[in-house]
C-alpha cells in the first residue's frame, strides 16, 4: 500500500512540475521599454550638489566638507602626516588660526597610532582622528573647551 502512495504522489508531483512549467512559458514576455531621448523631466531626483564651506553655517552644516577633506587625505601617501590635515582643511578654507593637532610621533619618537586635528567653528568643534590604530577616518562635531581649545592633551604648534 505504502508504494503505491508514493507511486501516485510522484505522478502528482511530476503533473504539478510539468503544468507549472507550460503556465510559466505562456506567460507573457516582459514589455521593453525603449530608452527615452527627451530630456529628463523636472520631477527627476537632482544630484546632491558635492559638500563645500559654509561660512555661515554651522559645525554641523560644515561637518560634511570636513569629512570630505580628511578623507581625500586619508586616501593620500600621507595618512598620518598631521601637517597634510591642516594644510588641506586651510586650503578648503577652514582657519589655520582656530585649529588644533596633536603629535604625529610619540614621546619615544614612534609613530603615532592616532593624530587628532581640529577647528573650532563658533562654540563647537570639527575633529578628526586618523591612523592605523583607527581604521578609516573619523569626524565628529563636539562642544568647544573653554579658552577656544577642542582637544584636551598635549597639542602641537600649528607654525608653518
Amino acid at each position: 500500500m505504502t508504494s503505491t502512495r508514493t507511486g501516485r504522489c510522484a505522478v502528482l508531483l511530476a503533473s504539478l512540475l510539468v503544468a507549472g512549467a507550460v503556465l510559466a512559458g505562456c506567460s507573457a514576455p516582459e514589455p521593453v521599454v525603449p530608452p527615452s531621448t527627451a530630456a529628463p523631466s523636472a520631477s527627476a531626483t537632482p544630484t546632491p550638489a558635492a559638500p563645500a564651506l559654509i561660512p555661515d553655517g554651522t559645525a554641523e552644516d560644515n561637518l560634511p566638507f570636513f569629512t570630505e577633506v580628511v578623507t581625500g587625505v586619508w586616501n593620500g601617501p600621507e595618512q598620518v602626516a598631521g601637517r597634510a590635515y591642516v594644510d588641506a582643511l586651510a586650503a578648503a578654507g577652514f582657519d589655520r588660526a582656530a585649529m588644533q593637532l596633536t603629535p604625529d610621533l610619540t614621546t619615544v619618537g614612534d609613530p603615532a597610532e592616532s593624530i587628532e586635528f581640529s577647528v573650532r567653528w563658533g562654540e563647537e568643534c570639527l575633529i578628526g582622528q586618523v591612523g592605523p590604530a583607527i581604521g578609516t577616518p573619523v569626524t565628529v562635531v563636539l562642544p568647544g573647551l573653554p579658552n577656544d581649545q577642542c582637544l584636551i592633551g598635549v597639542t602641537r604648534p600649528i607654525d608653518w
